[in-house]
């Protein structure tokens, strides 16, 4: 099954035969007082930055997210697409579950979007899943509903599939949904990696939809988080995860997913993993030349 995404002028497919697809995840003010502040006064320098930065680093779609308590979400939500849009042709995740921020984003967007993300709550649903009809979007579902999230992955994936069912209600076909089997905190409970991992595993043999989950919360608490997320991603590429939001200035991230893909089969001859390389030794010799 195929997402097809895309901006005014280039296409992104998420898909099992296709390359991971990393979704980058700084443009989100959470935990980062810069950005917050500046997004505040809708200075969206910091913004453009960032899109530079991850699309050269190798993401190939930004989620934007402008969730801060007391501001103008539906304001900084557009005015942030729009100044994605004119720094960068990457397709956009639109990151919000106000329907106001949506109603102003996604008009805006030039392309087919990605709204990340709409829980399994009856309300939730029945508000947010016209809208992203009416504009063409894809939308992510997370598998947690009123009940809270279960750790039970029966429970996740009979969420998942009455989003899958609620959206084709709407109009919204199966390959526009792609579910978020929910990645937990592996230090809270080393028991959160196996519950997701069989969770996606029957998300993808009964379901068939592709899958994305915000992979840096598996180390949140943890020192060295990298390696974690590193981890965490080749294994479920390895249990039908087709997409991840993650921070891929990360390096050790960025080259696990190629790795993945490569031994997956989906970098054929290794042509991607070769020209990585490449410019990585080209920037370390550069960095020498520079220090010289």
């Amino acid at each position: 099954m195929k997402t097809i995404l895309s901006s005014a002028t280039k296409t992104v497919v998420i898909s099992p035969d296709d390359p991971f697809v990393i979704i980058g995840e700084r443009i989100n003010p959470t935990g980062r007082k810069k950005l917050a502040e500046e997004m505040r006064r809708f200075d969206m320098a910091r913004v453009r930055d960032d899109a530079r930065a991850q699309t050269a680093a190798g993401a190939a779609m930004l989620d934007v997210n402008a969730g801060i308590p007391g501001a103008d979400e539906p304001g900084m939500l557009k005015a942030a697409v729009l100044a994605i849009m004119e720094t960068t042709d990457a397709p956009i995740s639109i990151d919000s579950s106000t329907p106001e921020a949506l109603e102003a984003a996604l008009p805006a967007y030039k392309g087919k979007a990605l709204v990340n993300s709409v829980t399994g709550e009856d309300h939730v649903l029945e508000r947010l899943l016209p809208l992203i009809k009416k504009h063409g979007a894809a939308v992510i579902g997370i598998a947690n509903d009123d009940t809270g999230i279960s750790n039970d992955p029966e429970a996740r994936l009979a969420v998942a599939r009455k989003i899958v069912q609620r959206a084709a209600d709407h109009g919204i076909p199966a390959e526009d949904v792609i579910i978020d089997p929910l990645c937990m905190p592996i230090g809270a409970n080393h028991e959160f990696g196996r519950i997701t991992f069989e969770t996606m595993r029957r998300i993808r043999d009964e379901l068939g939809v592709n899958m994305s989950v915000g992979a840096g919360n598996v180390g949140f608490g943890l020192p060295d988080r990298p390696p974690l997320t590193a981890s965490f991603i080749q294994l479920g590429m390895m249990h039908g995860l087709t997409a991840a939001i993650t921070n891929v200035l990360e390096a050790e991230i960025a080259r696990a997913v190629l790795a993945g893909d490569l031994m997956l089969g989906r970098d054929p001859f290794g042509g991607r993993w070769m020209a990585y390389y490449r410019r990585a030794q080209k920037a370390a010799a550069a960095a020498g030349t520079a220090k010289a």
